[in-house]
């Protein structure tokens, strides 16, 4: 049995190294306007795709981050043109998140490339390794979600 601490970490580490590595390989489409996101950014929005209309303090719950500095986010990405702010119909002094067109394109194109990335990467590896990266996807979500309710 795997020491459940060295498994973590070497987890973590192969994740973040994809992570990087996909980030580095695959430029923003030039159909695709506006600077790139930071990884904050980007998530805000996957939050916000994810669930519209969402407010800022519930985002920051999801983020686990400091509701000011989803505001921070949320101003820097409105100034893009990629949030709209929209006032709560029933609480005029709350915010709803959506995304404009633009960043639901983009996130949309930028999946995309990185599917089609990675995509060519497992279609490389033998049909075991597939298997068994198919295999592990199932046990890293009950990671994750053991994770969250801690």
């Amino acid at each position: 049995m795997p020491d459940p601490d060295e498994l973590g970490d070497e987890l973590m580490r192969t994740n973040a190294a994809l992570r990087r590595l996909v980030r580095r390989q695959i430029t923003p489409p030039p159909s695709i306007p506006g600077p790139r996101l930071r990884g904050a950014q980007i998530e805000l929005l996957r939050v916000v795709e994810e669930q519209p209309g969402i407010g800022v303090a519930a985002a920051a719950k999801v983020l686990r981050l400091a509701a000011n500095s989803v505001s921070t986010l949320v101003n820097q990405l409105a100034d893009e043109g990629l949030l709209l702010r929209e006032t709560d119909a029933d609480d005029r002094r709350a915010i709803r998140l959506r995304l404009t067109e633009t960043a639901a394109t983009r996130l949309d194109e930028w999946s995309r490339a990185k599917a089609v990335f990675v995509g060519a990467g497992v279609a490389k590896l033998s049909t075991a390794d597939q298997q068994a990266i198919a295999r592990a996807l199932p046990a890293i979500r009950a990671l994750m979600a053991q994770l969250e309710e801690g």
